[in-house]
């Protein structure tokens, strides 16, 4: 099986190409550039540099939300338009699990924190056992002292990772009461081959969509969605 993934959810933007259990290209940038500048010539040139030919692609995986409400914009664009274009299905990967992933096997628990803004992170809670993921809390937006909560009650050892870490790092430090640590640089932010890795799992479970069918899972509104609310509230109170 091959398989496309993209990864455009927070400031990375990712690209993988795997074959059955072989990553066989990735490329990963976590620089100031708009998704919409990078994700399509990340695909073309790892595409040259492995000869791909985009209609051997047996799916293509996406990083489905939660994370920023652009970035899973383009990310969901580039890759409906892949599919409609290729005829090809998709895999939408819940972004904290894949998240989760890049920490396979880990012994402790693991705990992906993406910064959502307003004091608040996307955030889920995860343990392996015998080299399968098992989703102790799902996808959420919460505040990060009702997470160091929620982790202090379970009493285990916890790692960390994701781009809301470096934000909130001194507020773990001061609420978590259970041993810790923070995942180094390497597998600390997006990959699209976790991505890609998760989503094997779900293709061969059989959760694909057709690209039509596909749409981000935002988990909140927009900022622009929420003042316009405000905006209409304020009118009807006038």
């Amino acid at each position: 099986m091959k398989l496309l993934a993209l990864d455009s959810s927070g400031l990375v933007a990712s690209v993988a190409v795997l074959e059955d259990d072989r990553l066989l290209a990735e490329y990963t940038i976590n620089y100031k550039k708009t998704h919409s500048q990078t994700l399509l010539p990340m695909l073309d040139e790892i595409g040259k540099m492995i000869e791909l030919d985009l209609n051997s692609l047996d799916a293509i995986a996406v990083a489905a939300g939660p994370g920023s409400f652009t970035g899973l914009r383009i990310g969901a664009a580039t890759a409906k338009g892949l599919g409609l274009a290729l005829d090809k299905p998709l895999i939408g990967v819940p972004t904290v699990d894949a998240l989760a992933y890049n920490l396979y096997d880990a012994r402790q628990l693991i705990c992906p924190m993406m910064d959502a803004r307003r004091s608040q992170v996307y955030t889920g809670i995860y343990r392996f056992e015998d080299g399968k993921m098992n989703i102790i809390t799902g996808q959420k937006a919460v505040k990060v002292e009702e997470l160091m909560g929620e982790l202090n009650a379970l009493g285990q050892e916890v790692i960390f990772l994701g781009d809301g870490v470096p934000v909130y790092a001194d507020l773990i430090r001061e609420k978590i009461k259970v041993p810790y640590s923070f995942a180094p640089a390497h597998v600390n932010k997006q990959r699209a081959g976790s991505v890609g890795a998760l989503g094997m799992v779900l293709y061969q479970s059989g959760q694909v969509q057709s690209a039509a069918e596909h749409q981000p899972e935002y988990l909140r509104v927009s900022q622009a969605e929420r003042e316009r609310a405000a905006r209409l509230k304020g009118q009807k109170q006038v």
